[in-house]
């Protein structure tokens, strides 16, 4: 018997009847081919089913970020250590979307660790992806780059689904996301709804997100700005990337959903395992030389496969061994306006980002919190 955790990590500030309009639209226009993904996402992860191609490919357009928040694993020397900083090559883009939509892939999206919108070619990607037959296509940006012009132009292009990350609020949101101006970046989310409505348009969907110990005093706060401009309102536990969690207590018998579930490509073309491979420390292939499909079911892959089949990923595999999807929990009630939702935080680590221990030589940039 294998735990196998599906999803975790974030959670949604949202009453269940918010909750069930955003799925609804989400697989708006596509609804019998979202509803049959959703549940091959869960049983091949519970069952390790190996499907001929994965449902879901990450196809990271940037490696690049333009921000340095203070809790993320990119302003790290190990990061930069291993991680070739760059844009996605767009030929490799096209050729992969096109054996994504040849092997029957749902969805793709076109971030990973950077920010995606630093690509000169992110709304003709969209629109490529979308012509070609990919069922969703989504994106994670900081919003920075992001304004009405290029919203209008995703829009058009066939933008599923836009994740927003934005921590906290006013000075709080400042100081982690500088230099972003809070004020003018509610202003932008609150026109791309207004944009969309205008349109008579469902998509993209609109979800915004936090790290939890941002708003943690103030929820509700939060909740009231970006509930009435967005269609969902998201947060995670604080997952402190600078510490060695190795030893944090761990839920028994873990294996990884993910192995089954989808597949992630780096800028420069190296498919890692899964997407908390973040600093590539076990590739499994080489998308410039390689298909997806053999890259899917190559010796790496099933290397990996059968140490969590065997409840040894964590004990055998680098990366496993640095992730949080293993680690144990404890359920937290967070209430929120009229309702109330659970946070499933870590059961040790960091709960405060001003305990998070960022080196000096980041503290000397003004990046301290």
């Amino acid at each position: 018997m294998t735990t196998t955790p599906i999803n975790k990590g974030q959670f949604h500030l949202e009453p269940p009847e918010r909750l069930a309009a955003f799925e609804r639209n989400r697989g708006h226009g596509c609804e019998e081919g979202y509803a049959e993904n959703r549940r091959q996402w869960t049983a091949f992860a519970t069952q390790q089913h190996v499907a001929d191609y994965p449902l879901h490919v990450d196809l990271e357009l940037s490696s690049v970020c333009n921000l340095r928040c203070p809790m993320c694993y990119t302003i790290s020397p190990e990061f930069r250590k291993h991680v070739n900083a760059k844009l996605m090559d767009f030929d490799l883009f096209t050729r992969l979307v096109d054996e994504c939509v040849a092997g029957g892939v749902y969805s793709i999206r076109l971030s990973y660790r950077g920010e995606s919108f630093l690509h000169p070619k992110i709304v003709e990607a969209c629109r490529y992806a979308k012509k070609a037959g990919i069922a969703e296509v989504s994106s994670l940006t900081n919003g920075v780059k992001l304004d009405e012009e290029m919203f209008v132009e995703l829009m058009d292009a066939g933008l599923d689904w836009l994740t927003i990350s934005f921590d906290g609020i006013g000075e709080v949101y400042e100081k982690i996301r500088k230099p972003a101006k809070f004020d003018r970046a509610v202003e932008k989310i609150a026109n791309y709804q207004r944009i969309k409505r205008a349109a008579g348009k469902v998509k993209p969907v609109i979800k915004v997100q936090t790290v939890l110990p941002a708003i943690e005093d103030d929820p509700d706060a939060f909740y009231d700005i970006f509930a009435p401009i967005t269609d969902l309102v998201s947060a995670n536990p604080l997952i402190d990337f600078h510490s060695d969690i190795s030893a944090q207590p761990r839920i028994p018998d873990f294996a990884c959903p993910q192995l089954y579930q989808r597949l992630t490509i780096g800028a420069d073309g190296t498919a890692m395992m899964c997407a908390n491979d973040e600093r590539q420390e076990y590739p499994v292939g080489d998308a410039n030389e390689q298909t997806i499909h053999a890259i899917w079911h190559g010796p790496e892959m099933t290397q990996a496969r059968a140490a969590h089949a065997a409840q040894r990923g964590c004990q055998s595999l680098e990366p496993c061994a640095k992730c949080y999807l293993p680690l144990a929990t404890h359920a937290t009630p967070i209430k929120v306006g009229q309702h109330q939702v659970v946070a499933d935080k870590y059961v040790e680590g960091a709960e405060k980002l001003v305990q998070l221990r960022v080196p000096e030589r980041y503290r000397r940039e003004g990046l301290e919190v």
